[in-house]
């Protein structure tokens, strides 16, 4: 029976590859490759450049499927999201019954960690095929070790969101927050706050760029960093840490 391995691969540096990623790596037959186009050429190539690095048989294949557009400017954002994951899902499901032998395995490999804000999971619930999660240093992780700060302070919890949900409102009896999938610095709302941020973007690159200090003193420069870095690239990733100071 054909099944598919989710592989999480990390955020970037082929040195965050676990062991374990890389002998599900080497089990691989047929590897499906979601391709965002020209945009995010670079991490259709980082797949690949992972692939020739920690891949030692020599039958294994790449297949690309093209990933369908996304609207985000949605006034219903999660029906959007759900049809656009629906599309992936039948597009994947396609090419892996085209491409994959009836005993194949399978390899999607997703950035950071595949039960992080990736939809891999979801998707192949949809589809059906049965399948394996095998798990990845996330962006959260690295964040917080190259910052050198710990994600959570003594006895203390840490809230994980988006900056869709912040922008709602500072979440309720939460005094440290992760926010990822932020397009828009959503905490610039809180700048007159006492909040210490640490900011980093394409973690585990060498692209990567990292800025920290009260949300006040630094939220300017984020941005215009921010910025210019999208600008050079045509993409971003970025996630933050903000930490209410004397909580």
């Amino acid at each position: 029976m054909r099944k598919v391995l989710i592989i999480g691969v990390g955020a970037g540096d082929p040195e965050h590859v676990t062991v374990q990623a890389i002998n599900a790596m080497n089990a691989v037959d047929v590897f499906f490759v979601l391709d965002k186009g020209e945009a995010a050429a670079e991490l259709t190539e980082a797949r690949r450049a992972l692939v020739e690095r920690y891949v030692t048989r020599a039958d294994s294949r790449t297949v690309i499927v093209a990933d369908p557009p996304r609207d985000r400017a949605a006034a219903d954002y999660q029906g959007a999201v759900k049809d656009w994951r629906d599309e992936r899902a039948r597009r994947l499901a396609a090419a892996i019954e085209a491409e994959l032998g009836p005993d194949g395995v399978g390899g999607i490999l997703a950035w950071g960690d595949p039960a992080l804000y990736d939809g891999t999971i979801r998707v192949l619930d949809g589809i059906g095929v049965p399948y394996d999660v095998v798990p990845g240093i996330s962006s959260v992780q690295i964040l917080t070790a190259r910052h050198r700060v710990t994600l959570n302070r003594v006895a203390g919890a840490v809230l994980i969101t988006t900056g869709r949900r912040l922008s709602a409102g500072w979440p309720d009896g939460a005094e440290d927050v992760v926010v990822m999938l932020d397009a828009g610095l959503a905490c610039r709302a809180y700048r007159d706050q006492e909040i210490d941020i640490y900011w980093g973007a394409y973690l585990g690159t060498p692209d990567e760029i990292l800025l920290a200090g009260r949300l006040g003193d630094v939220i300017d420069e984020i941005e215009s960093v921010r910025r210019a870095a999208r600008e050079r690239k045509g993409w971003i990733m970025d996630t933050y840490l903000l930490r209410r100071i004397g909580s």
